[in-house]
């Protein structure tokens, strides 16, 4: 079961970072022109303000697509980059699997098991 999480939906339009810690969301909406380093510096500094404990039971979900190439490769190359320095597990979603992020359906999205761990294939728009 995926308990505490953060989720990238870095996909080039409407970028967003989620993170569920204790059964509380926080949302950080980001702009079209935010490129891997601010990525980077958002998710810290949401790790460092909700005191997040990153350990074997925490989830990294990013969104596999379609969407833009350099979007994708960026969260993709963010979110295996945590796995590796804190072995997480590592989850993809489709983005028309999540009509719109939020909560509820980022819920529903895990319970429907519309999850996947092979991150092999993004799927970027031409």
């Amino acid at each position: 079961m995926i308990k505490d999480f953060l989720i990238f939906n870095f996909i080039g339009k409407e970028n967003k970072i989620g993170l569920r810690v204790n059964n509380s969301f926080y949302f950080h909406a980001l702009d079209k022109k935010t490129d891997k380093d601010q990525l980077i510096l958002s998710v810290l500094n949401m790790i460092k303000k909700y005191k997040v404990n990153i350990d074997r039971n925490f989830s990294v979900l990013v969104n596999i697509g379609p969407g833009s190439f350099s979007s994708l490769r960026t969260s993709l190359a963010v979110a295996k980059g945590i796995r590796i320095s804190k072995k997480i597990n590592l989850l993809g979603y489709k983005n028309s699997d999540l009509s719109q992020f939020n909560p509820n359906n980022i819920d529903l999205l895990i319970k429907k098991k519309l999850v996947q761990k092979n991150l092999i294939k993004p799927m970027y728009l031409s």
